[in-house]
């Protein structure tokens, strides 16, 4: 299937390495060129050559934090130079601080005011400088990865369930304001899908990866390509009338109806 987006611009946030990265070489593969977005300048500077090496497509890599709003009007003031546009915005955010806890030792404020910019006000302000460039283009696509935890909150999860719901209510919100201008907004809900920091140093043991297996009606950790999949099916022009909704990646985790 051709979905319609060769050519276009593409931003994905945290895209030095891990599902940020494998976001940035699908949409890559598909023919769109990409705008990398994360604090490792150099990291960011390898993966852009390593996208257009591969898939013959522009990429820029233009590092910053998303906490910091004038990294990300330096974002923005960059894509408009250089692409004069952009069509698909990706919001990957980082992970809550480790190690992760119950939610009755979830006591200390630090650690909720870090998750708190590091996963939903940085997704937040992303979003509010991209949607006007696409809203003035009249097309967009804007899509923020959560979790399924969302849905059904996992044990030790808090900092992440908590933050991510209210990317979810955000981007609901934004989806019902900026739908008639060409954009849509969704969010893409993962859990125990297969990432490099799972498969390295600190690998799942065993008997850990057998109990999260036993989580999905599958059987089976999903893939990354899986996960990617679907966040390019709703970057397409195929998906232009969803919006407002989130698809869960869970391996049929969550037991409930919608």
């Amino acid at each position: 299937m051709d979905l319609g987006i060769r050519g276009k611009v593409a931003l994905v946030t945290a895209s030095s390495g891990g599902m940020g990265k494998n976001i940035a070489s699908t949409l890559a593969a598909e023919g769109a060129n990409i705008v990398l977005f994360a604090r490792s300048q150099d990291k960011l500077q390898s993966v852009a050559d390593e996208i257009e090496q591969h898939y013959g497509v522009r990429a820029l890599a233009v590092p910053g934090d998303m906490k910091e709003a004038v990294d990300i009007d330096r974002l923005v003031s960059n894509i408009e130079k250089e692409f004069d546009s952009l069509d698909i915005a990706v919001l990957n955010s980082g992970r809550p601080p480790a190690p992760l806890r119950s939610t009755v030792n979830e006591t200390d404020e630090a650690r909720w005011l870090e998750s708190f910019n590091t996963q939903l006000w940085s997704t937040i302000q992303v979003a509010q400088r991209v949607h006007p460039v696409m809203e003035k283009a009249g097309w967009g696509r804007i899509i923020a990865i959560t979790s399924a935890s969302v849905a059904q909150p996992m044990p030790h999860h808090a900092l992440s369930t908590v933050f991510r719901a209210g990317v979810t209510a955000y981007m609901k919100h934004l989806a019902n304001e900026v739908g008639t201008s060409g954009v849509t907004v969704n969010c893409v809900a993962p859990a125990l899908i297969e990432t490099p920091h799972r498969t390295g140093a600190v690998a799942y043991t065993p008997e850990q990866a057998e109990a999260r297996k036993k989580m999905t009606v599958l059987g089976r950790m999903g893939y990354q390509e899986e996960l990617c999949a679907v966040v390019a099916f709703l970057a397409s022009v195929q998906a232009g009338f969803v919006t407002g909704s989130t698809v869960r990646v869970d391996g049929g985790m969550v037991g409930s109806l919608f």
